[in-house]
């Protein structure tokens, strides 16, 4: 029994990896990398889940007393469609930002809006 308990330890700690990333950078690549091993551990725990000791697919037959739950394996495939669109449009916006910026660093870019917008009302001003 305790050994299956190991494998929601590990998940748990991918899951604070993947949380440090995101706040500890302050690249958007990275939080974007943090983002999906958080993402993906959720995935395996959730699937984990749904696991029974013994249990089958849930096709019927007589030979068959114990089934696996299915539903969180569905509902794992469309959050990865999910999960990976919205992981296209945020490397679509980094790119974007990057080459409007030309950096994908937040500070750097928050220091170039402060700096464009502090221009823009001495313009308008004058």
């Amino acid at each position: 029994m305790t050994a299956t308990h190991h494998v929601y330890w590990l998940l748990f700690a991918l899951m604070m990896i993947g949380l440090y990333v995101v706040i500890s950078h302050g690249n958007l690549l990275k939080k974007m990398l943090g983002l999906t091993l958080f993402q993906v551990s959720v995935f395996l725990f959730f699937i984990s889940l749904g696991k029974i000791d013994g249990g089958s697919a849930p096709i019927i037959s007589p030979k068959v007393e114990t089934y696996s739950h299915p539903l969180p394996q569905v509902l794992i495939l469309t959050a990865i469609v999910v999960g990976v669109a919205t992981l296209a449009v945020g490397l679509a916006l980094a790119v974007r930002i990057f080459e409007a910026y030309g950096t994908v660093e937040e500070k750097a870019v928050e220091e170039a809006d402060i700096r464009e917008s502090g221009e823009d009302r001495r313009g308008a001003a004058s």
